[in-house]
């Protein structure tokens, strides 16, 4: 089977109603990053930072998967699919596909503040001061906060560099590390490009564009990979 890599962006979740930090109207609009997104919004309010991520999480328990993710389920009858996501919501998962990395963390789970190999699935949507660890340390959201190391980057990219088929949906390549991907894919390998927005990236010859949102870009892109196939 021919692997095809999967990088997704907030554009396929926002499509289900997960709201994005770019988008007008959503969770995001009543903060800013740095206030409930970076290790020293953490240290500096807790209690903020803790009652934003049980907003998102409570927000994303009424959301389901779209039919973008189950087109990328039904795509691993024919090839072997990894996922690489940018996203923190488990839609992926819950559609059912079945080799997910999750780059920016996930939302579902925490985390010991005292040992970062130490994480938890959530039993609820809440996650309250004075959550501890088995250590006896305070549990914090597994999300990769802005200015922090992110751990599967590596992995991502031996996978990446692997890749048969590389398309990358719902994501405009602005975020770094995640939008340097591209480049781990080998010069004769097709890439493919899903979003609404084209990317502000210097386009190769092995590219193509599909202008489209998620859901519909994923019809076109199965039309395509069927003639790959043939």
């Amino acid at each position: 089977m021919q692997k095809l890599v999967v990088l997704t962006g907030a554009g396929v979740s926002a499509e289900s109603g997960i709201s994005t930090f770019r988008d007008n109207g959503g969770l995001w609009d009543n903060y800013r990053i740095e206030e409930v997104a970076t290790p020293e919004a953490w240290r500096s309010n807790q209690e903020l930072v803790l009652e934003f991520y049980n907003q998102r999480r409570k927000q994303a328990e009424t959301v389901k998967p779209n039919s973008a993710h189950y087109a990328l389920v039904d795509l691993e009858k024919d090839f072997d699919v990894s996922i690489i996501t940018q996203n923190v919501d488990n839609l992926h998962e819950v559609a059912g596909s079945s080799k997910v990395i999750h780059l920016h963390g996930e939302l579902f789970k925490s985390r010991s503040t005292k040992n970062p190999n130490l994480v938890y699935d959530m039993k609820s949507w809440e996650l309250k001061t004075g959550d501890l660890c088995e250590l006896g340390s305070q549990l914090r959201p597994h999300i990769v906060w802005f200015g922090e190391d992110v751990p599967m980057m590596n992995t991502a990219m031996d996978i990446t560099e692997d890749a048969d088929i590389f398309v990358v949906i719902g994501t405009s390549l602005a975020v770094y590390p995640a939008a340097g991907l591209v480049n781990y894919v080998r010069s004769n390998r097709p890439i493919f490009l899903i979003d609404p927005a084209k990317p502000d990236i210097r386009f190769k010859s092995n590219m193509t564009f599909i202008q489209e949102k998620a859901t519909v870009g994923m019809e076109i892109l199965k039309e395509k990979l069927n003639n790959l196939k043939g």
